[in-house]
């Protein structure tokens, strides 16, 4: 209790901050209060970065999603966790917050720039349309309240991952099995224009944790429980398919196949006749254990699309392996390479790969269970490091290891820039828990500057990723809102 008990006295001074309906249409909201002692805490660490262009993925536009980079969670359909456009480069910084007492993971950016979350608090999720840079909230919409759970902080289920389409709209699986298309109203507000009840293809008890459209605008959703289901767009009309198996995290949509990880195998699956059909299914290696920094006993992370026909996630061997398999209908599920990373014994993962041009980046997460294991100076085991594939196609090998700790973020690439952006919480920060956006290089894995966002309770991202904006800020989801980082104009 001695460990729990500042971490729960947090939550309740956190959510006593601000008022029951923090997100209110029209109003500015307050910045996230800070710890006691964090007045000071150095500001910036290290020094600006030059601009360095780096090659990527070839990532195709999804005709029934908003541009890549700012459609969802991951920035596009291949799930790639890499942008275009250059992030900060660390000019004389500015920091902002926005205070709401739930966690805005997801940010998406609509035709008018003006983000779209969902911030999910432990009593209900909210869609929220917000201005970029002042936060101030231009529209809100409750969503159905959060179903019961053994670890709020790990259940990702009823809205943590939604979709922004090519209208405009969010596309948001509910807690109560439905999945709602959230237009935008000239208001601003929000208006649902559809709704689409799965509740008949799965058990009460189950939630879904993301849906994701096919190249044909066909709605895929994945279930706690293992259930894959097809909805039409046109006629609702629901197909599923039962795995057995439990999902923990979103899928990729490639032109072809739509490629979902469960607890046991990595599966391709097909449409036919309207139907989820699976292509192929390939095991995976898996201690059967779920480590701490997991949410589940499998593979942590959604699986990336890498050109060339390829799809990649980590497995759960001890240590973990970043594994590459070949992705077509006929070859699909044929290894490629499998590396090992981290160490024995401290390694996981709960977070997509970032994909380069024929290399992947993966973060540690070992020993983040929740808010209470970074609370009053502890941290978790430290690790991010790039595997490159092998020029012949035949394996893979480590390029970098750092040595950063990043307890539970989404990491994310610019290739404008070259820069990868973090979210940490270094070892030597002491009980003022600190939590820092992090740029490394792309190329060495060196660190080349912290930003402090704030200390505390409320900083702690829980599981959210770094989301570069249109305008080239930074964002990130934390328990207490949502934060901004941007160079100087």
């Amino acid at each position: 209790m001695r460990r729990v008990a500042p971490a729960l006295v947090g939550l309740a001074l956190l959510w006593a901050a601000a008022s029951a309906s923090a997100q209110v249409a029209g109003e500015d909201p307050a910045a996230i209060p800070g710890g006691p002692d964090s007045t000071g805490l150095p500001q910036f660490i290290g020094k600006p970065a030059k601009a360095h262009r780096v090659a990527g993925q070839r990532v195709p536009r999804h005709p029934f999603m908003a541009p890549n980079g700012r459609s969802n969670l991951h920035d596009d359909a291949f799930q790639t966790d890499s942008y275009r456009r250059s992030g900060p480069l660390g000019i004389d910084m500015t920091t902002s917050s926005a205070l709401f007492t739930a966690d805005c993971g997801s940010v998406t950016f609509d035709s008018q720039g003006r983000i779209v979350t969902v911030c999910v608090g432990l009593l209900r999720p909210t869609l929220a349309l917000l201005d970029p840079v002042t936060f101030h909230v231009f529209a809100a919409m409750p969503l159905p309240p959060r179903t019961p759970s053994t670890n709020p902080f790990q259940d990702f289920s009823g809205g943590g991952y939604f979709y922004l389409d090519d209208q405009d709209r969010a596309v948001i699986p509910t807690t109560e099995h439905h999945v709602l298309v959230v237009a935008e109203t000239s208001g601003p507000g929000f208006q649902v224009v559809h709704d689409y009840d799965v509740s008949g293809a799965m058990a009460a008890d189950d939630a879904i944790i993301s849906v994701l459209p096919d190249w044909q605008g066909h709605l895929w959703f994945a279930t706690r429980a293992g259930i894959v289901g097809v909805v039409g767009p046109h006629t609702g009309k629901v197909h599923t398919l039962d795995t057995g198996e439990p999902i923990g995290n979103s899928f990729a949509v490639g032109r072809a196949g739509v490629f979902i990880v469960t607890d046991k195998a990595l599966y391709r699956f097909d449409r036919r006749h309207g139907r989820p059909k699976v292509a192929w299914r390939r095991t995976y290696p898996n201690i059967g254990v779920k480590k701490p920094g997991q949410t589940e006993e499998g593979s942590g992370t959604t699986p990336t699309l890498m050109n060339g026909g390829l799809v990649a996630i980590t497995d759960n061997a001890d240590p973990m392996d970043v594994v590459v398999y070949k992705r077509g209908r006929h070859d699909g599920g044929s290894l490629v390479c499998k590396q090992a990373v981290f160490a024995k014994g401290a390694s996981d993962t709960d977070q997509s790969l970032i994909a380069g041009k024929r290399s992947l980046i993966t973060e540690n997460n070992y020993g983040y269970t929740g808010p209470t294991s970074v609370d009053n100076g502890d941290t978790t085991t430290p690790g991010i490091t790039r595997v490159n594939l092998d020029r012949d196609g035949r394996g893979c090998h480590v390029a970098w290891k750092s040595k950063v700790v990043a307890p539970s973020v989404v990491p994310k690439l610019s290739l404008g820039n070259g820069l990868v952006y973090t979210y940490t919480k270094p070892a030597d920060g002491g009980s003022q828990d600190p939590w820092y956006l992090t740029a490394l290089s792309y190329r060495t894995g060196r660190t080349v500057w912290r930003r402090l966002a704030g200390s505390g309770l409320g900083y702690n991202n829980n599981y959210a990723p770094v989301t570069i904006g249109p305008d080239g800020s930074a964002y990130v989801g934390v328990l207490g809102g949502l934060t901004r980082f941007a160079d100087a104009p």
